[in-house]
């Protein structure tokens, strides 16, 4: 049987933000970014097959899982910022980088402003690419409901949806469901997922990523992959769809039955496609076109319903 590998947690203050962040594996450098209410634990699926091939990092955004919650304004672009900061603070000169939800929209931004750190962009059901996100998001962005709204949901609403809805957060398991609700009672949660959404997300859905009018800007667009579940109740598929169709260069690879977390929901699926995507050398970079009548897209797969149980052991105490 092959040996699955080990991960070891880390911490690095970057500008004057404490981020912690896990390791495993070797190989090319791959860096995974969550998404919002999130922590590296989401790709604890993922991790330790994609860890036979890659050296793969996975740091806690600023505002959640075991990372620092300043008083800051937890915007796209300071997020990508301190990832561009701390790659370098630990002589990650440039890397392959995958993000879900909201981390695909940091991902996106590094594009924008930290270029030159990326090889190949994965997306994983990302936020930026058209204005549809799901109604709770935008509950949480409503001028005085949403301050009043958010610290209530966190404390009270998440550990009953996480226990009563499992299926919507990638099969979650009950320890892991535990642990989500362990970290966002850390005090500054509430207010990081305030700004964090609202930063991204208004009343009538979202209102920033990588638009086409900021992608000319781009000294050279990175191969580019995206990843989704064709029943995703947050993102909608279409934006994948849409945006195959106005680039080159750009793979959609659908999941049918899964929701916003394939990753999890068909974790050894998706790390094969990923990994494909990372390896074929002949992949174009991606570039903006004519708009086509249909995307680039990988045909749809399903995951065997087969057990999945977590391959990456809890990184509870950072080594500092």
């Amino acid at each position: 049987m092959e040996t699955i590998p080990a991960a070891t947690g880390h911490e690095t203050r970057v500008e004057g933000v404490r981020l912690a962040w896990g390791e495993m594996g070797a190989g090319p450098p791959l860096v995974l970014l969550h998404g919002v209410w999130d922590s590296h634990r989401t790709w604890r699926r993922a991790a330790p097959l994609l860890a036979r091939d890659f050296h793969v990092f996975m740091p806690d955004l600023a505002g959640h899982g075991w990372s620092e919650r300043p008083d800051a304004p937890y915007t796209l672009a300071w997020h990508a910022r301190l990832i561009g900061a701390w790659m370098e603070s630990i002589g990650l000169e440039r890397a392959h980088v995958c993000g879900h939800s909201y981390g695909g929209g940091v991902a996106l931004w590094m594009v924008l402003q930290e270029r030159s750190r990326l090889d190949r962009l994965a997306l994983v059901a990302p936020g930026g690419l058209g204005r549809g996100v799901s109604i709770w998001m935008r509950l949480g962005t409503i001028p005085l409901l949403g301050p009043a709204f958010s610290p209530l949901v966190i404390r009270f609403g998440l550990p009953r949806l996480l226990r009563a809805f499992p299926s919507i957060f990638g099969r979650i398991e009950p320890d892991e469901a535990a642990r989500v609700v362990q970290m966002n009672r850390i005090p500054g949660t509430a207010r990081a997922f305030r700004r964090t959404l609202g930063g991204v997300v208004g009343v009538f859905g979202q209102y920033q990523g990588l638009t086409a009018a900021r992608a000319p800007k781009v000294s050279g667009l990175p191969p580019i992959a995206l990843f989704w579940g064709t029943k995703d109740p947050v993102i909608p598929l279409r934006h994948g769809e849409r945006l195959c169709r106005r680039m080159t260069g750009v793979t959609l690879s659908t999941y049918r039955e899964c929701g916003h977390y394939p990753h999890l929901e068909a974790a050894p699926l998706f790390s094969q496609d990923l990994k494909s995507f990372l390896c074929d050398t002949s992949r174009p970079c991606a570039a903006f076109a004519a708009e086509r009548s249909a995307p680039s897209s990988v045909p749809s797969r399903s995951p065997r319903p087969v057990r999945i149980e977590s391959g990456l052991a809890p990184l509870e105490r950072p080594v500092r």
